[in-house]
């Protein structure tokens, strides 16, 4: 790799009681690409994301951000880093327009009043710095939007904080064709805006159009980790499934 990672995980270990989830994981977020992170159910995804998040603390192994080792015991201290999770349920309430989604827990204040005008403005620009023409006004309830939508206004919301690195957690799973080209192309953006994406997902088709890299979670043990590139859709269902395909992945499974 030609340049250093935003984030790095190396020798994650988790257990939850006899069960050993996570075994010596090493992971790689790099800015301005989209890393794929994929596996079968079971394989160790959520509790790689949620180690990360700050949700789990792993047993042992360190954690990198920008190059130096870093503790993260909290979502908060995930957040204060630049690290931000869209989770599959999204997490928006649909009582609240846009604005309010976006703003959720982090309100801006005037006095002792909210400050809408700064909220309002702050959220078209982040809208149109990713180029968002789906949403005709962010004053709009979120219950009036489609799949898709609700998926870029959470995606919007996770950027919103000059976030660093973005995980997201199936984004496309549920949704029609266009909405889905929606969706991905702003993962894309997102990429190309330097940040650091993360994209978890069961959609091979997907991983091999967005994805830089593609890191393989087998039975809690990195499979492979190569670039998009240099392997084909069987090779990566043949990682996902046995652990090994031909001279790639684990040396035993």
């Amino acid at each position: 790799m030609t340049t250093n990672p935003l984030l790095e995980l190396r020798g994650i270990n988790k257990s939850f009681g006899a069960v050993h989830v996570l075994h010596d994981v090493d992971f790689a977020v790099y800015p301005g690409q989209v890393t794929a992170l994929v596996g079968d159910n079971g394989a160790g995804k959520s509790t790689l994301v949620k180690t990360i998040a700050g949700i789990y603390s792993a047993d042992t192994g360190q954690r990198y951000f920008e190059g130096k080792p870093v503790d993260i015991h909290g979502p908060r201290d995930a957040a204060d880093l630049g690290i931000e999770v869209v989770y599959q349920d999204l997490a928006l309430c649909d009582n609240l327009d846009i604005v309010e989604n976006m703003f959720l827990g982090r309100e801006l204040m005037k006095g002792p009043q909210l400050d809408e005008a700064t909220m309002e403005s702050r959220a078209r620009e982040t809208l149109a710095s990713l180029s968002v023409r789906t949403v005709k006004s962010v004053r709009q309830s979120v219950a009036s939007l489609s799949g898709g939508q609700r998926q870029t206004v959470a995606i919007a919301k996770s950027v919103l904080w000059n976030s660093k690195v973005v995980l997201l957690d199936e984004p496309t799973a549920a949704l029609g064709v266009a909405q889905t080209r929606q969706v991905l192309d702003l993962v894309r953006r997102l990429a190309d805006q330097g940040l650091g994406v993360v994209l978890i997902s069961h959609n091979m088709v997907d991983v091999f159009e967005v994805a830089d890299r593609i890191t393989t979670l087998y039975l809690g043990r990195v499979a492979a980790d190569v670039a998009t590139k240099d392997v084909t859709n069987t090779q990566v269902v043949e990682l996902i499934t046995a652990g090994r395909s031909g001279d790639l992945g684990l040396a035993s499974v």
